[in-house]
């Protein structure tokens, strides 16, 4: 299990959650934050610092199909070859030492502002 990040954190980017997750596990895309389901520990840490309540816990969204998007929404965003890029982010094991993505899935970049 893991943690995901809906659409109200588009174009928000408070970074809380990235400052309490302990494992860095909460990467940076252009108008949206994603968190790695691979690396995710399920603590939960980032869903109470969430400032807009955008952030909720996967088992949730299998069971909801509006919020299911955004759990397949993350997956592509590390296992897909992003726009622009060479290759999928996949599991590097820390969004610090990764750096800011910059770019984001279709269906965030496609959002209206």
């Amino acid at each position: 299990m893991s943690y995901v990040i809906g659409s109200d954190c588009i174009d928000v980017l408070d970074r809380s959650c990235v400052d309490v997750c302990p494992v860095d596990c909460i990467y940076e895309g252009d108008r949206k934050s994603y968190i790695n389901p691979d690396e995710c520990i399920d603590c939960g840490a980032c869903e109470v610092e969430c400032p807009v309540s955008a952030i909720f816990v996967d088992r949730k969204a299998r069971k909801d199909p509006e919020l299911r998007v955004h759990l397949d929404d993350s997956r592509t965003f590390f296992e897909a070859t992003l726009p622009g890029r060479a290759e999928p982010v996949g599991n590097p094991g820390g969004a610090q030492a990764y750096g800011v993505i910059g770019v984001d899935t279709p269906l965030v970049a496609d959002h209206p502002s």
